[in-house]
């Protein structure tokens, strides 16, 4: 099959030039057409770009990630395209992976990224997408049950994936690395430019659910995406991050729903525990440092999860699996040197699912004292 590769980037061409060089190993003696969508180089970028096996294409300035992706897509008539972000690194046997799956009759697939190069940190599936799914994560910001009822249902949807171990039918894909038929994409049409930045590959991915289109999430694929690289580029992300959110909430959920929300969010910040709910009693834990835990107090309970997250809600979330007895357990050294968000939540979660344990870690290397324990 002909192939194609779209990489779409903005400021960012020493990422893309990683992300060709583990792309051209990955492929090996595979035949393919390289295309390079600069939404934003200066001269020096401009002059590395030039020193690529790519063929660049200059839209005239940030298309955004969606305005590129249809360029790219529409400067080649490859049976198979190949949409990526510049801050991915496949890893060997991704892309024969993915394409292995496209010829099983796949119209769409995806793999499994790790958030370090040691591949340790697994990162989660995309969020799923509904009326039902926007109001929980909503009513997690009260803590309580709510939290806690949230919280698990994600976890469910995450560890459907992260213990995958063949190939798994969803759509909660990312646009950050996508494997794509053509024909799918001439059926369900192009990425929507109207969102600058985040959800442009969720609104294609629904749409291309309605139109019974087979999305497979691919394990035996592995990449490593160095996430919010490109984002911490740019001062605009959070503002394109909510304009996106609420054109994706009134295009898929109705004019209606978003007001709906702002009423739900302006209730009490802490609510009581939804009725049925129970809050799991969890054990603190102990940092031994801005980076690292102690692990001595939980030796019956391996193999478990390490989970971590940014977010004040504790998900989603990027985890670990222990599964040998540790005293100590260290958030790696790779993220650190380009982690810029603040603390970390973290959470120790057996295999059945259960909260054993729950604190923060602070891995701002700028920072000295331990995080807090929650």
């Amino acid at each position: 099959m002909r192939l194609a590769i779209v990489l779409v980037h903005y400021h960012t061409p020493d990422l893309a030039a990683e992300a060709v060089a583990a792309l051209r190993a990955d492929l090996g003696g595979l035949e393919a057409e390289w295309l390079l969508v600069d939404n934003g180089s200066d001269a020096a970028g401009r002059a590395l770009i030039a020193t690529l096996p790519v063929t660049r294409l200059d839209p005239g300035g940030n298309v955004g990630y969606a305005g590129g992706v249809n360029l790219g897509v529409a400067a080649s008539r490859a049976e198979v395209i190949v949409l990526m972000n510049p801050d991915v690194l496949v890893l060997p046997g991704c892309i024969p992976a993915l394409l292995a799956e496209i010829d099983r009759g796949a119209a769409i697939a995806g793999p499994r990224f790790f958030w370090d190069r040691g591949r340790r940190l697994v990162l989660p599936p995309a969020e799923v997408r509904s009326r039902r799914a926007e109001v929980a994560a909503l009513l997690a910001r009260r803590g309580g049950g709510w939290e806690a009822r949230a919280r698990r249902a994600w976890r469910r949807h995450a560890r459907r994936h992260w213990e995958a171990e063949r190939p798994l039918a969803s759509y909660s894909l990312s646009g950050s690395l996508l494997a794509v038929r053509r024909s799918a994409w001439d059926r369900v049409g192009p990425f929507d430019g109207g969102y600058p930045l985040y959800f442009e590959e969720t609104d294609w991915l629904l749409r291309a659910r309605r139109r019974g289109l087979p999305a497979r999430y691919v394990p035996a694929a592995r990449a490593v995406h160095l996430y919010g690289r490109s984002a911490a580029r740019e001062p605009r992300a959070q503002q394109w991050f909510e304009e996106s959110a609420s054109r994706f909430r009134r295009r898929h959920y109705g004019a209606w729903f978003e007001p709906l929300l702002r009423r739900l969010d302006g209730g009490s910040p802490s609510g009581p525990p939804a009725r049925g709910d129970r809050l799991p009693a969890l054990a603190p834990l102990s940092p031994l440092s801005d980076t690292e835990l102690d692990l001595s107090a939980f030796g019956d309970a391996f193999p478990l999860w390490v989970e971590v997250s940014p977010h004040s809600a504790s998900f989603p979330a990027a985890a670990e699996l222990l599964r040998q007895p540790a005293a100590r357990w260290r958030f790696p050294d790779e993220i650190r040197a380009r982690w810029v968000e603040g603390d970390l939540a973290v959470h120790l979660i057996d295999r059945r699912g259960r909260e054993l344990a729950g604190g923060t870690l602070s891995p701002l290397p700028s920072r000295g004292v331990a995080g807090e324990v929650a």
